[in-house]
Order: structure tokens, then C-alpha cells, then sequence
């Protein structure tokens, strides 16, 4: 099986890893930025619009890049052009039978999500963080590396939250929110922006 990823930079080359322990065997990488050879030990072959030229039946693509906008303007525009999106789960993940995940998410090694919860497309799940029962991650979302959301917790599109950050339960955050690293929100979060604190407290 073949995979192309688009956007080559350390979080390719984490996601790359993934893809390769779940049995892709061709992995290659397009990017923009003419000094980058390689993503790790893999190829880069291309440019971003290079995407076209592989897109056959045996080939998926992922796009790894860390920007929402930009990861939400690129992954629409290869499944516009018929490419199929890949969803990479690390095998070290534990990820509840009905949990349903979106196309062009990654959920990381040591992660948790549990029962009934809804993860949305393009949205990362990083390192050994936790997402409790019933909660919804909206599209491109980036749940950060050690962030914790208690049970029934709904978080809007394009929302980063950071490392170590932990969302109360039964709480919801709008779409456009940056959650600062650290940050604990307790309460419910209506107007886009930037929180941080404990509580957590608009900036």
C-alpha cells in the first residue's frame, strides 16, 4: 500500500512512523520547501499540488501538517480532486470499539478515547492525552500532546488545545479557541479567542 503525505515537517515524520506500523510499505512526502530532501528516512518527492500525479485506486494521502487552516484548505482540496484520505490510529492507542474517528485524523501512541465519543476530520490526537466518554472533537482540532478532556465534553472546529490542558466535564468550547498549555477549563467557552489559566480566563 502506498500513502503520500503532504507537508514534511515533524509531524509528517511522527505520522509517517504510524502509517508504516499499520502496513503501508510506500510512503513518500510532497512539500513545498525546496531545502527538504527527506521527511526522516522517507522521500520527498514533490511539491504540494504534485498530489494529482499519484492519485490512483492504491494510493492514499494524509496531510500532516500542524496549521488547521492550512491542513483544512489542503486535505478539502485532494478530496475534491477524488484522493482518498487516510485515518492513521497507532497501535498502541486504546480506542473504544464505538468511537468514530474522521477522515485525515491521527491519534497518536498512548492515547485514550473512550466510549461514544465522535472525533471529527484532519483533527490530531496527540501523545497521551485522553478524550472521555461522549465527547465531540470538531474538525481540525489538535487535542495536544498530554491534554485531558473529562466525559462529555465538545470542543468546535479549528480549536487547539494545549499540551497538558484539561476541559472539564460536561463543558463546551467554540470553534477558533486557542486553550493555552496548562490551561484548566471548567466552564463553558462561547467567543473565539485565546484562554489560559487555572481557570482558564480570555487573554
Amino acid at each position: 500500500m502506498r500513502i503520500v503525505f503532504i507537508g514534511a515537517g515533524g509531524h509528517g515524520k511522527v505520522c509517517a512512523e504510524i502509517a508504516e506500523l499499520v502496513g503501508y510499505r510506500d510512503i513518500l512526502f510532497l512539500d513545498d520547501d525546496k531545502e527538504l530532501n527527506a521527511c526522516g528516512k522517507y522521500k520527498n518527492v514533490g511539491k504540494v499540488n504534485d498530489f494529482y500525479k499519484f492519485a490512483d485506486p492504491s494510493t492514499s494521502f494524509f496531510v500532516s501538517i500542524g496549521n488547521a487552516n492550512i491542513r483544512q484548505r489542503i486535505q478539502r482540496s485532494v478530496e475534491h480532486a477524488g484522493g482518498r484520505i487516510a485515518t492513521l490510529v497507532h497501535p498502541d492507542a486504546v480506542v473504544s470499539k464505538d468511537v468514530a474517528i474522521g477522515n485525515g485524523t491521527a491519534v497518536m501512541a498512548g492515547t485514550v478515547i473512550n466510549s461514544g465519543t465522535v472525533i471529527g476530520s484532519g483533527v490530531i490526537v496527540n501523545t497521551s492525552s485522553s478524550i472521555d466518554h461522549d465527547c465531540r472533537v470538531g474538525d481540525y482540532c489538535h487535542v495536544a500532546v498530554g491534554t485531558h478532556l473529562c466525559g462529555t465534553v465538545e470542543i468546535g472546529e479549528c480549536t487547539w488545545v494545549g499540551a497538558g490542558a484539561v476541559v472539564s466535564n460536561n463543558v463546551s468550547i467554540c470553534e477558533g479557541c486557542v486553550i493555552g498549555v496548562g490551561t484548566v477549563v471548567i466552564a463553558n467557552i462561547k467567543s473565539a479567542g485565546t484562554y489560559v489559566g487555572v481557570p482558564a480566563r480570555k487573554k
